[in-house]
C-alpha cells in the first residue's frame, strides 16, 4: 500500500485507500477495519493526503512534513481528545505551525492519521515524478522526425516519374496527330476521284 493511494473523505472518519475511481464516485478500503465500498462524489469529497497542505507562520508546508516531523520527534502521542495535550505536543514537534488558523481539530485528526498510516505499516513519503512518462515526452518528436523522413524521398521520387510519363503520353499523342493528317489528304483524294467519274461517264453519253 503506497501513501500515495491514501486519501480522507468528508462526512467520514479514518483514512481509506483509493481502489478505483469512477465517474460518479470511487471504490475505497478503510484502512481501519479494511472494508471496501462504493463512495458517491455526489454526497462526499475526497482529498489525497499527498495534497493536503497545513497553514505555518511562514509559507505553508505539504502534511507529510508535519507528518514526518512526528515520526523522527520520538514525542509520545497526545491524547486526541485533549486540546492542550495536542498543542502542547505540536510546539515540540513542528513549532512553526500557525495555530491561529490550524484548529484543535486539524491537530487531533493529523494525530489519528499519523496512528492509522503507522498502524498500516505505510511508508510516509511523497511519490517520485514519473521519469519514465517525461523521457517518453522527450523521445517522441525524434521518433515522429524519422518516421516523416521515410515517405519524403518515395514522394520526390513519384513525382519525377509521374513527369515522365505524361511526357511519354504527350510524345505519343503528337506522333498521332500527323499521322492523322498525312492520312485525311489520301481520302480527300479518292473521294474526288469517285465524283469525277459518274461526270465522264455522263459526258460521253452526251454525245
Amino acid at each position: 500500500m503506497e501513501y500515495n493511494k491514501i486519501i480522507a473523505v468528508t462526512g467520514m472518519p479514518g483514512l481509506y485507500e483509493l481502489l478505483s475511481s469512477k465517474s460518479d464516485g470511487a471504490i475505497v478500503r478503510s484502512l481501519d477495519d479494511k472494508t471496501t465500498r462504493f463512495v458517491a462524489s455526489r454526497s462526499h469529497n475526497f482529498s489525497h493526503l499527498e495534497s493536503i497542505e497545513v497553514y505555518t507562520v511562514r509559507d505553508n508546508v505539504n502534511l507529510v512534513d508535519v507528518l514526518k516531523a512526528m515520526e523522527t520527534s520520538g514525542e509520545k502521542l497526545p491524547d486526541e481528545k485533549d486540546g492542550a495535550a495536542l498543542k502542547a505536543y505540536f510546539k515540540k514537534v513542528f513549532p512553526d505551525l500557525d495555530f491561529d488558523r490550524v484548529y484543535s481539530s486539524d491537530l487531533k485528526k493529523m494525530v489519528k492519521w499519523f496512528s492509522v498510516l503507522k498502524a498500516n505499516e505505510i511508508e510516509i513519503k511523497l511519490s517520485e515524478p514519473e521519469e519514465e512518462a517525461e523521457e517518453v515526452e522527450e523521445g517522441s518528436p525524434a521518433k515522429a522526425s524519422v518516421s516523416e523522413e521515410n515517405p519524403a524521398p518515395a514522394k520526390k521520387a513519384a513525382k519525377p516519374a509521374k513527369e515522365s510519363q505524361d511526357k511519354k503520353v504527350k510524345e505519343e499523342a503528337a506522333e498521332e496527330k500527323p499521322k492523322a493528317k498525312k492520312a485525311a489528304p489520301k481520302k480527300k483524294a479518292e473521294k474526288e476521284e469517285k465524283e469525277e467519274k459518274p461526270k465522264k461517264a455522263a459526258a460521253k453519253k452526251k454525245k
